[in-house]
């Protein structure tokens, strides 16, 4: 179970573990890899991590019967649920290999498949994750993507947008970068089409990343009420 436990998203893990005691949470960390201890760590809230390392310091041996209860515990409360909520819809790994088509690619299939399927392809929108979607992120987890993408490749994004993402983005920098990057849009000559896509997929795989690490929360498809967190 260990081993299993090791392998569960950081942000999970430390979601599940910041209700528990603090002696239960250090005992959980001494028995996992101590790089997964460490990620989870570093996102439980500061107070409490503390109370942990402290108590991690001043741990000696723990008593056989106190593994088994927080054992039993996690096998009964967290890895049940987890085995649950993990079985994924069948139209999840679609709409993943949707998000990295290129725009004609995408509208090719939809096109065809809404002749036919088209509760498919309206479930396989609602799932994916586009680049106009970032739109939906609040103010703190747009910035956060903004100061992990390359300049460069953010303009070329910007460059392909609709009007109103490309707003969205300008108003969340400051003054003097949001001018800067007017400029460059207006100076930019034209732009292969390949490489606006290219751009825009390496920002949503920059957000879809940062969501997975819990640093952002962002919402998928055409639903704004349905908020995921990873």
């Amino acid at each position: 179970m260990w081993e299993k436990l090791s392998n569960v998203q950081e942000g999970i893990l430390a979601n599940f573990l910041k209700n528990e005691y603090p002696q239960t949470i250090a005992v959980v960390l001494s028995k996992i890899r101590s790089e997964q201890s460490a990620r989870v760590l570093s996102v439980l809230p500061e107070p409490l991590a503390l109370d942990v390392i402290d108590r991690l310091i001043k741990m000696e041996s723990v008593q056989k019967d106190v593994i088994e209860r927080v054992e039993q515990t996690l096998r009964s409360e967290f890895m049940s649920t987890l085995s649950q909520t993990s079985k994924r819809d069948p139209y999840a790994p679609i709409a993943e290999i949707f998000n990295f088509f290129d725009r004609q690619t995408e509208t090719r299939f939809f096109s065809a498949m809404e002749a036919s399927q088209r509760e498919s392809a309206e479930r396989i929108k609602t799932l994916m994750f586009t680049f106009d979607d970032l739109v939906k992120l609040d103010t703190g987890a747009i910035q956060t993507v903004l100061r992990k993408v390359d300049k460069g490749k953010l303009t070329i994004a910007l460059k392909g947008a609709t009007e109103t993402v490309r707003e969205y983005f300008l108003k969340n920098m400051s003054q003097r970068a949001a001018k800067m990057m007017m400029d460059d849009l207006q100076n930019m000559g034209p732009v292969r089409l390949r490489e606006v896509d290219e751009a825009q997929t390496l920002m949503i795989t920059t957000a879809k990343d940062l969501a997975d690490k819990g640093e952002i929360v962002i919402v998928k498809g055409s639903n704004t009420q349905d908020e995921l967190v990873y």
